[in-house]
């Protein structure tokens, strides 16, 4: 086949299909068609699996499970490695597809599959490192440890903005520490992970799967018996409705729920550069990123000149469709884009002056487009207090370092913020002071497999990549051994002259 229909025609044969036990199957579900957003055209559709299928994943990945947690750690890393290594093979025809469904650049579409390749080269390694430690025994002569084991068969929820990227930081720790996974796509796109699942075939079959389907899909694997932990990324109301399901089982949760990051700019800054690195932290994914910069808080000194410096570069990028040569892509849906038309329009009854964007780009009629869009505001505006989740950068201005903490402090969410400066001490307040899981300080939405991400507050709760992200896939088990069956001072009869009637 050409490039130009080798993935279409992959699309439509995963189709309506499920990945369950190591086979790429038709489901008997219900089908709903998946839209390019850059065209408006269908491109496939992704069945609802049916309760039945659901329970044939979960028994297959039972199986599994235990063939994969009875193999060596070194065995486990050797598979492990070729799943990067098939994951690096495929990522442009993985790529291609996660840009027709959700309309991402192709850069960053193929960018995914290396950066997710990577988390599985770290597990790989990092799973072998240790599974638990020794203590100094309570009692002499006996050997006392605690045991690190998997917890058996996680679920994966992962939503439509990074789905490989997601997946992979979930799967890559959770099949290091020794689970089965089973993940439920975003219904923005399933087509692309199924095609992932190219990468995992020489795994033992329903070690990973992919079952499609709506909320109610999810909800079912979270609720079912035999399913032990839960990685969920997605809205604040759906990770609560998540965390209530797994709490009736007391099953463990990895929960990253919104932000709506902070991005604070000191005078000693770098005004031309920063303008750039906002313009990358706002706009990135047409904004679709959960540690987008939503909320920037940049000094009087320099805020007129920020805030002309950011309109030029929101202007210059290339706004089209992401199989072209562009910098922005459409948003992923027709009802995304009327979301952040809300959200603007609102802005703008509440006062926000639009200084460039603000608008559906002309001659991009027939996609789900709106320009890079640059307001000034103040912190009291509505759109300072809630996720964007689009091409939007609202800024106020602010007179201290104080104040911009403060505000930055002033949200539900947790996730992340951003402070550029030259000035190492107000660099280092930020750091301590605020109230987020991640600080970036000159350098805006990067990440290292070695280091944990997470949030605070109604972000949620855990921790992915680092050793924090294989802990969360783990369980603890407390082993005391004596190396022979002796009397135990401890074991009946009690001593008469410990008794209550002979003390004092």
């Amino acid at each position: 086949m050409s490039r130009n229909t080798e993935v279409p025609a992959l699309m439509a044969a995963r189709s309506g299909q499920l990945f369950l036990d190591g086979q790429w199957v038709p489901s008997q579900g219900e089908t709903v068609p998946v839209i390019d957003p850059a065209t408006g055209q269908i491109t496939g559709h992704f069945a609802k699996a049916t309760g039945e299928e659901i329970d044939r994943a979960v028994a297959a990945a039972t199986r599994a499970q235990r063939a994969w947690w009875a193999l060596s750690a070194l065995d486990r890393a050797a598979a492990l490695h070729e799943v990067a290594a098939q994951m690096a093979a495929i990522s442009a025809r993985v790529g291609e597809c996660l840009t027709r469904e959700m309309g991402k650049p192709f850069r960053e579409s193929n960018w995914e599959g290396g950066a997710s390749a990577g988390a599985f080269r770290y597990y790989a390694e990092l799973a072998r490192h240790e599974q638990g430690r020794i203590a100094g025994p309570a009692i002499a002569g006996q050997l006392h440890m605690t045991l690190h084991e998997p917890l058996g068969t996680v679920v994966s929820i992962v939503p439509f903005n990074f789905p490989v990227l997601l997946f992979g930081w979930q799967a890559a720790a959770a099949l290091a520490a020794g689970n089965a996974v089973i993940v439920k796509p975003a219904e923005l796109t399933p087509l692309t992970l199924l095609v992932l699942m190219e990468a995992f075939t020489h795994l033992p079959p329903g070690l990973v799967q992919v079952v499609t389907g709506g909320a109610e899909v999810g909800q079912a694997l979270v609720a079912h018996p035999r399913t032990h932990g839960v990685a969920f990324t997605g809205s604040v109301p759906a990770a609560q409705a998540v965390a209530r399901t797994a709490a009736e089982r007391f099953k463990p949760t990895l929960i990253e729920a919104s932000g709506n990051d902070a991005f604070i700019v000191m005078p000693s800054a770098p005004i031309e550069t920063v303008a750039r690195g906002a313009a990358f932290a706002a706009f990135l994914n047409c904004g679709q990123v959960c540690t987008s910069a939503e909320r920037f808080y940049v000094h009087a000194e320099v805020y007129d000149a920020f805030v002309a410096a950011l309109a030029r570069e929101a202007r210059a990028l290339r706004v089209g469709s992401g199989l072209g040569e562009v910098d922005i892509g459409p948003m992923a849906s027709a009802r995304e884009r009327a979301r952040v038309e809300r959200v603007v329009a609102d802005a703008i009854a509440d006062g926000a002056r639009v200084v460039c964007g603000g608008r559906r780009p002309p001659g991009l009629e027939a996609g789900c487009f709106y320009e890079p869009t640059v307001l000034e505001v103040t912190h009291q505006h509505r759109i300072m207090h809630g996720e964007c989740f689009g091409p939007l950068a609202p800024v106020a201005r602010i007179h201290s370092l104080d104040e911009a903490i403060a505000c930055a402090n002033d949200s539900e969410l947790g996730l992340g913020a951003n402070i550029y400066t030259n000035d190492l001490a107000e660099a280092f307040r930020a750091v301590h002071e605020t109230e987020t899981g991640i600080v970036w300080v000159n350098t805006p939405l990067n990440d290292n497999d070695a280091v944990p991400f997470g949030g605070r507050k109604l972000t949620g709760s855990g921790r992915e990549l680092g050793a924090e992200g294989l802990a969360q896939f783990r369980r603890s088990k407390m082993v005391m051994i004596a190396p022979v069956a002796l009397p135990d001072p401890e074991w009946f009869p009690y001593p008469d002259a410990d008794a209550f009637a002979n003390q004092g």
